[in-house]
């Protein structure tokens, strides 16, 4: 396993020249990027074109994982062994600055390449899925039965070639613009949990993770 403060080795690909003090390259950074998504997106190229696909993500170990059905096809090509890139990105702010072009955003982005390869264990996979939605849930909930399983495709890709990119903080203008009079600061974007919705047709008393939902942190 390896240490989460661990720098990750740039590649020709992972290497940002754009505004490189931005850039990340350790696991941890790369972890709580990924862990606080619910949804990545695969680009990858087939005989028809590129594609750039959003499905479900979650991490395991220095794995990211997801899952599709078995006629899809994402999930053929990547096992045939297309090469992906798989991009997450989270924005914090819009950053108005005094001169147009040095607009910016507070985000937090990153990119991992590589390939597919199918996982084996799926049960497994796909309870951590369930976790990462909500801890407790898989205990609860109906598993899944053969045909399920059998008809779906879990994949993962290693986390040992990406990047991360951050920016926070305010505005940066140039030094003949600190005097126009625009407002400058940070119009800051926060993920809000709402209160849960209950179906209609549910008898089940709320767990824990329900009922403390809109309190938490996103």
């Amino acid at each position: 396993m390896n240490d989460a403060a661990t720098a990750l080795p740039p590649t020709d690909r992972t290497r940002i020249r754009r505004v490189a003090e931005n850039a990340r390259y350790d696991r941890a950074t790369l972890h709580a990027i990924i862990d606080a998504a619910y949804l990545c997106h695969v680009a990858f190229a087939d005989d028809k074109g590129t594609h750039n696909i959003p499905t479900a993500c979650w991490r395991m170990g220095e794995h990211l994982y997801i899952h599709g059905s078995n006629g899809g096809r994402m999930v053929k090509w990547l096992l045939q062994g297309a090469q992906a890139c798989v991009t997450i990105t989270h924005l914090d702010g819009l950053v108005l600055a005094r001169s147009a072009f040095n607009h910016s955003m507070n985000y937090r982005s990153a990119m991992v390449y590589g390939r597919f390869e199918p996982v084996a264990d799926k049960h497994a996979a796909l309870a951590a899925l369930m976790d990462h939605i909500a801890v407790g849930r898989q205990a609860e909930i109906r598993a899944g039965n053969d045909k399920e399983f059998a008809a779906t495709t879990v994949l993962r890709i290693s986390l040992d070639e990406a990047a991360c990119k951050v920016r926070s903080g305010a505005p940066v203008d140039d030094a003949e613009d600190m005097l126009h009079p625009a407002w400058a600061g940070v119009l800051p974007l926060v993920q809000v949990r709402g209160a849960p919705v209950v179906d209609p047709l549910n008898t089940a008393a709320a767990p824990s993770y329900v009922a403390a939902w809109a309190a938490q942190t996103a």
